[in-house]
């Protein structure tokens, strides 16, 4: 989905092209159960929720602001099978129904205790974290090199045109990794 279609503030989005890759490697089912931690304006949510015919996404996110825009976009989109739940993970995440698939956008320094929830509640889960921060990445590469877990790792790297008089200049945007593991079709402990 085209980016300007969302209702924007200024909240993070992933944008089109790296969601496009992260709900690729998610390898969602329709009848998946996603969380989507730091959901931000809801762009994951909304358009994994497309693919979701009997499943549902729980979009948790702790920054008020951000929770408006999703409640926008999800009324946009009519999003049903979506659930906004408001507050910081991995609390927030206690109650929910275990899921089959989770998309981590930002988890606010609790890496290892979003991960070590979600993976007590499905070890088969599949994961996807995107990540810009090297810190960010270094602390995942940590994480799945102390529970000796392999993943793959992709770096994203986005060039958009623009016009410049007569002329088209390509405008960098920040590289994403995107991380995945996981999944019922492979144990990531193997």
């Amino acid at each position: 989905m085209r980016d300007e279609l969302f209702i924007r503030g200024e909240v993070p989005m992933t944008k089109s092209e790296v969601r496009a890759v992260s709900l690729s490697k998610l390898e969602l089912d329709q009848d998946s159960v996603l969380y989507d931690i730091g959901a931000g304006t809801g762009s994951v949510s909304i358009e994994a929720s497309r693919y979701l015919a009997g499943g549902r996404v729980y979009a948790i996110e702790k920054k008020s602001e951000a929770i408006a825009l999703m409640r926008a976009n999800k009324e946009k989109f009519a999003a049903e099978c979506m659930e906004i739940v408001e507050g910081e993970a991995p609390e927030a995440l206690s109650s929910l129904e275990a899921p089959s698939h989770v998309f981590i956008g930002g988890t606010s320094g609790s890496m290892d205790k979003v991960l070590s929830l979600v993976l007590k509640k499905n070890p088969e889960a599949r994961i996807v974290i995107n990540t810009i921060a090297l810190e960010s990445l270094a602390e995942v590469v940590s994480w799945l090199k102390g529970h000796s877990v392999t993943a793959e790792i992709v770096q994203v790297q986005i060039s958009k045109g623009r016009k410049a008089g007569d002329y088209h200049l390509m405008m960098g945007q920040n590289p994403v990794y995107v991380v995945s593991f996981g999944g019922k079709r492979r144990n990531i402990f193997e």
